[in-house]
Formats: structure tokens, sequence, C-alpha cells
């Protein structure tokens, strides 16, 4: 039993090494431009250790961006439970998104080639158990109230989803816009959940 521990716990680490190589490499070059040799390399393992772990690159970057989709919940999640009510919480949530989606490395693979490598499907599942659920409990808090708010919490969360999406592409290429992005999150946020 110690000596079956022992290999799923090597295995473990032989996994977080290559993720985070990977991560490092795609968010630097982007997903075409990084070869599994490089990736092998930089997490100091064997080839076959690599293809032990994931079936091809494509599945190599799809647990790096999990990883970076559970970083960004993360930012979200400490910013929203800072700040005060629901309301409140989600303006400062969709802040910590914006922010966090902005940062070159987490942008490139979580707004740029996430979507094209994984496909819309697929990087929308993934998306849905970080992000978005993040985003979705925000949005049916604000309902909730105080004061309770009548909407349609689905269709508001895709609304939303999307629009600080696009956002933060915008925010990327153009850094200075970021105080004015701010500004009208918490003002569309404040008009969509009204006191």
């Amino acid at each position: 039993m110690e000596k079956v521990n022992r290999k799923r716990a090597q295995g473990l680490e032989t996994r977080a090494h290559l993720v985070a190589a990977a991560r490092t490499l795609f968010a630097a070059r982007g997903f075409a431009e990084t070869g599994t040799e490089e990736v092998v390399r930089a997490a100091g393992v064997t080839r076959g250790a690599l293809y032990h772990q994931f079936a091809d690159k494509t599945a190599l970057f799809a647990a790096a961006f999990e990883a970076v989709a559970a970083e960004v919940r993360t930012r979200i999640e400490r910013e929203a439970e800072a700040s005060a009510g629901a309301v409140g919480a989600l303006v400062a949530g969709s802040i910590a998104f914006l922010d966090a989606a902005t940062d070159p490395a987490i942008r490139r693979i979580y707004l740029v080639d996430g979507p094209a490598v994984l496909g819309w499907s697929a990087w929308r599942e993934i998306d849905a158990r970080h992000g978005m659920a993040s985003l979705s409990e925000g949005v049916a808090a604000a309902l909730a109230g105080p004061p309770a708010r009548t909407g349609d919490a689905e269709a508001l969360t895709h609304l939303l989803s999307g629009a600080l999406d696009a956002l933060a592409l915008w925010v990327a290429d153009d850094p200075a816009a970021r105080p004015r992005a701010h500004a009208e999150v918490a003002r569309v946020i404040a008009a969509l959940f009204p006191d």
C-alpha cells in the first residue's frame, strides 16, 4: 500500500510540474508556438512521463487552463468576500475578474487561446466550474437581496460574463482604460440590481 501511495504521489508531482511548466510557456508564447519538448525540458521530466499524464498537447493545455481558471476564481471570491452586501460583492468580484483577465499571462490562456484551442463548449464547461460559477453565485445573491429583485439569474450571468470577457480584452489592449472600465462595471451592476 505504501508503494502504491508513493507512486501515486510521484505521479501527482510529475503532473503538477508539467502543468506549471506548460502554463508558463503557454502564457509566454501561446499554444501554437509551444512544443511539448519544451514543456518536458522545463518540467524536468521525460517525454514518456508527459504522455503518461496527458493524451496530447491539447489535454495538457486543458489542465493548464483549469489551473488558471481556478486561480481567477480564487481572486474573484477573495475580493467579493471582502465587500459589503451582495451587490457590492458582485461589483468587487467582477472587477477582480477584469483585473485578473487583463494580466497578460492569464489573458493569453483564459481568453485568447482557451476558446480557440479547447473549442467553445469545452472552454465554457471549464469556465462554468470557476469564473462562471462564481459569477452565477454573485448574481443569485444580488437578486435575493435585500432588497429582493426580479430577474433571470441565468440570463444575467451570461450577459455579465460576455460583457466582462469583452471588457477584459479591451482593457488588456488599452491599460489606460482600466479606471473607466471599473467605473462602468460598478454603474452597470448597480443599474441591473437597484436598491
